[in-house]
Parts: structure tokens; C-alpha cells; sequence
């Protein structure tokens, strides 16, 4: 059976295999080692522009969201960084690309700044510096043979456009159009790998308080600011990827997709009240944006539909407080992506019952969850080592969305900082042991894999205090030097062979989805 993704690929001539008669029908090579990636596969890294380019007000770029939350005074950040600086990505991009080049990866995923483009966040008035600085980068990469792919939105939202209620404005997905548009036309000759927003499950954290810990623009407002922001980003993706099927595909020949984060929740027992809670918290973080996009029927999911609306009347609303979608916005976000980008890094025990304030999207879920504390635990409080849970993401969304095509775009662990990262490795060498377990014995479709991140960076509330990066970033040094970690001579070599060697080819604690 075709999902309405993979009937859209079906009629751009683009090839999808059935997903319902096992592996080989499923793009499996019944004569590949399981140790090894499809010879197609794309490999990567990923950084996004205000954790590492710097230079924030320089060359006509405007104030971002996180500009102005990390200027508002006090010590914001765990350490009191900014992005004021970071790793001057803005002016060593040259170097950084000659690390990705050490990498041997296939693809840079990295995002555009928006208000270094448009300071003002609308196309009336554009920094033609901004246009000239991602020309050359696209320019440099291509001319290593690196494939770039880019996210127009990784979190950094002109304040100007803050200012005027930010996502929870519908008005927002006028302005994001504009902005795509924008991009496609200066960049789209060589830009075939776009992805719109990435992870607005997360970024929707902005609306749902204004304590120490949450992310830019700090807007208390949950259970109602982060639900007009779900319906509004839908709204902006589906007529970026509409408007770039009718005026760019024919001539540029791209692909559009959407970043969507999937922790996997393990249910705490085996009772059915847990497992609902598990199946209902995956629903809420990643079904509230997948759902409308990648399965058949469209629409919010129907549980968190019907919990939102259940609690919204318990509350004494005359309304739900997840804005409901038209039936015209229903079949235009519907099928409006040509993959799915995912971030994976963790998993998390779910049991039933009810936290988090009121309203709150945690407490509408009706879900509870918990660390797993027996796993190793990264100095960034909320990722654990528990690679079984990668494998099981991705067998859920490949049931729940078949035939969709699937890219990872970040997967990664934080640690303090040093240069010989034993847990890093380990990490890696464990998912993608997952990662190929899910491809060669489940026929999952994942056509690529890009490791966050290039280089240490912003962790945005933490600061400086974790370090995600394949290369050590010296952020006392005026001139940031970078400096690669044993993890980056691993993947290195992982890319270059697309395979990984029997000693770092784990076997897995799922059971075979045969």
C-alpha cells in the first residue's frame, strides 16, 4: 500500500519500492554484508547558523530572536556564552569545509540565517551581504564535491517578526513564503536538498515558558502558543514545498523536505495503559507535524485531537485549543514533502498519568515520562546512550508513514570537550549498528545519515558547557582553532567505506521486524 507521499513520487517518476512484501520489494539487497550501508547512501554533518557562524550584527544581518533573548542581561546561558562569536564559521567556512572534506562526507547540511538575508524578516528590504556570504559557501562546497543541503529555519527568527507574535501569528507563514521564495531564487540552481523547518516540536519550547531553561523568545504561553505555532509552521511548509513544485522542480530538479525530532518513549510496563501513553506521546511530539504531512488521511492526529479538545472543555473553553485545519489546508499540507528528515539521540520510559501544568502540551498528553538511568548519561542532562530505541523509532515511523523516505538528520552525543571522545565513538558505533539493522533486515527506507555536528558549538541554553562536535572548537582562542576528536577519524572512515568493521558492528537487543 502507497501512502499519498509515495503516490506523489509515483507520479514525479521518482522510484519507491512497495513497503509490504518484505525486504527485498523494500530496497534490501538480499547479497549485502549487514554490516554494510546501500551504495547509494549519503553521509554528513550538520551544523546550524547561529550555533556557529558568529559575526551576528556584522555585514547588514539583523537581530534574531536569540540575539536579542542572550543580550536581554543576566546570565542566560549556563556559562553566560553568545552566539555573538561561536566558532566564527562566518569567517573560517573555507577551513570548515576542508574538515568536511576530511570527513569524505557526501553531504554539508547547514542552515541560512534569516536575518542575515532579511534583517527585517520581510523580502522589502534584503542584505545582498548576506546573499554574496551563503553563495560563496554554497559555491566552496560544491567545488569540493559536497553536496550542500539546507534548512531555511534551524531557530534564529528575525525579532522583528517577534515582535509581531512570531509562529503563534498565523501571518508568519506569509512571511516564510516570501522567504523560501527568496531562496530558491538565489540559491535553488545549486541548492537540491532543502529542508524547511527543523524540529519545531522543540523550537515550539520558545512558547511554552519564561524560566532559566527555556529556549528563545520565551513566551509563557503553553498548551496554547505552541499549538497555534504547530498549525502555522504546517501551513508555511506546505506552501514553500507547493510553491516550489509549481515554479522551481521542473527547472532546478530539487527535493523538499521537512526535520522532525522523534525521541522514542518505551513504555514503563507492559500494561495497556502504558503502552497507550507510550503510543500517544510519540503522537504528540512527532505525530502533531508528521501526521498532517506523511499519512494518508492528513489531519492532526486523531488522539491528540480528541485529549486537546477533552481537556480544552474540562478547562471551561468554549473551544479547543488546538486550532483546528480547514479541509483546503488539510490536502495542502497533505503529501507536501518528498522525505523526512529525522533527529534521533534518545530514549525515555513512559507510563500513564498526568503531569506538567494545566494547560500544557505535557499534560495533555496523559503521559509521564522518565530517564532510563541505567544508560550512560551525556553532561547535557536529557541524552542517554540507549541505541535499541533508534531502531525502534524507526521501524514505528516506517509502519506509521509507509514508503516515505526517510534521511537522518541529526544523531550525536554531547560530552565535556575532550580531544579523545571514547563515548562519542562508542555512541556512534552503536546507532549505526541500529540504523543498519533497521535497513537490512527491517526494509526501512533510509537513503542517508548526517552526524551532529561538525563542530562544537552554542548548545543554546547549556552554552559552551556541552560539546556536540566531530572537532574540538578552542573558544578561548581569539582565532577558534579547530582540532579533530577520535570520533571524527572514525566516521571518516565509516563514510569512506559505508560500512562499519565486524569489531564496531553491534548486534541488536530488537528483535527482527521479519
Amino acid at each position: 500500500m502507497y501512502s499519498r507521499v509515495a503516490a506523489y513520487h509515483a507520479q514525479q517518476g521518482h522510484v519507491l519500492e512497495a513497503d509490504a512484501d518484505g525486504p527485498q520489494r523494500r530496497g534490501q539487497r538480499a547479497d549485502r554484508p549487514r554490516n554494510r550501508f546501500p551504495d547509494d547512501f549519503i553521509f554528513g554533518a550538520a551544523t546550524a547558523a547561529y550555533q556557529v557562524e558568529g559575526a551576528w550584527d556584522l555585514d547588514g544581518k539583523g537581530e534574531s530572536i536569540w540575539d536579542h533573548l542572550l543580550h536581554s542581561g543576566g546570565k542566560i546561558t549556563d556559562d553566560g556564552g553568545t552566539g555573538d562569536v561561536a566558532a566564527d564559521s562566518y569567517h573560517k567556512f573555507r577551513e570548515d569545509v576542508q574538515l568536511l572534506k576530511e570527513l569524505n562526507v557526501d553531504v554539508y547540511r547547514f542552515s541560512i540565517s534569516w536575518p542575515r538575508i532579511l534583517p527585517d524578516g520581510g523580502v522589502d528590504r534584503v542584505n545582498q551581504a548576506g546573499i554574496d556570504y551563503y553563495n560563496k559557501v554554497i559555491d566552496e562546497l560544491l567545488a569540493h564535491g559536497i553536496q550542500p543541503m539546507v534548512t531555511m529555519y534551524h531557530w534564529d527568527l528575525p525579532q522583528k517578526l517577534q515582535d509581531l507574535g512570531g509562529w503563534a501569528n498565523p501571518v508568519l507563514a506569509d512571511y516564510f513564503v516570501d522567504y523560501a521564495e527568496l531562496l530558491f531564487e538565489k540559491f535553488g540552481d545549486r541548492v537540491k536538498l532543502w529542508t524547511t523547518f527543523n524540529d519545531p516540536c522543540t523550537f515550539a519550547g520558545g512558547y511554552q515558558g519564561a524560566d532559566g531553561k527555556a529556549l528563545a523568545p520565551r513566551v509563557d504561553l503553553p498548551g496554547v502558543a505552541d499549538y497555534l505555532l504547530a498549525r502555522t509552521v504546517l501551513i508555511a511548509h506546505a506552501r514553500a514545498f507547493r510553491l516550489y513544485s509549481h515554479r522551481f522542480r521542473h527547472v532546478q530538479k530539487g527535493r523538499v523536505g521537512i526535520t522532525l525530532c522523534c525521541t522514542w518513549f518505551e513504555p514503563a510496563t507492559s500494561s495497556v495503559e502504558d503502552q497507550r501513553a507510550a503510543e500517544t506521546a510519540l503522537q504528540f511530539e512527532l505525530g502533531l507535524y508528521a501526521h498532517p504531512i506523511f499519512s494518508r488521511e492528513g489531519d492532526f492526529p486523531v488522539v491528540v485531537k480528541q485529549q486537546v479538545e477533552a481537556h480544552s472543555k474540562a478547562e471551561g473553553r468554549r473551544r479547543s485549543r488546538l486550532p483546528p485545519l480547514t479541509s483546503h489546508e488539510i490536502a495542502e499540507i497533505r503529501g507536501s514533502a518528498d522525505f523526512l528528515g529525522l533527529n534521533h539521540y534518545t530514549t525515555r520510559s513512559v507510563r500513564a498519568g498526568e503531569s506538567g501544568r494545566v494547560p500544557s502540551m505535557q499534560h495533555d498528553s496523559g503521559a509521564v515520562t522518565s530517564h532510563l538511568e541505567s544508560y550512560p548519561v551525556s553532561p547535557a542532562p536529557w541524552l542517554r546512550c540507549i541505541p535499541w530505541g533508534f531502531r525502534k523509532t524507526l521501524r514505528w515511523v516506517s509502519a506509521q508513514y509507509p514508503g516515505c523516505p526517510i534521511v537522518i538528520t541529526e544523531n550525536g552525543w554531547g560530552d565535556a570537550g575532550g580531544l579523545h571522545d571514547d563515548m562519542r565513538l562508542t555512541y556512534f558505533s552503536a546507532y549505526l549498528s541500529e540504523l543498519l539493522h533497521a535497513i537490512n533486515e527491517d526494509g526501512v527506507k533510509v537513503f542517508g545519515y548526517i552526524a551532529w555536528s561538525l563542530l562544537d558549538n552554542l548548545e543554546w541554553i547549556f552554552g559552551y558547557t556541552v560539546r556536540f562536535g566531530l572537532y574540538h572548537v578552542d573558544f578561548e582562542d581569539p582565532d577558534r582553532p579547530r582540532k579533530a576528536r577520535a570520533s571524527a577519524k572514525f566516521l571518516a572512515e565509516v563514510f569512506r567505506t559505508k560500512q562499519l568493521l565486524p569489531e564496531h558492528f553491534k548486534p541488536s537487543a530488537v528483535a527482527s521486524d521479519k
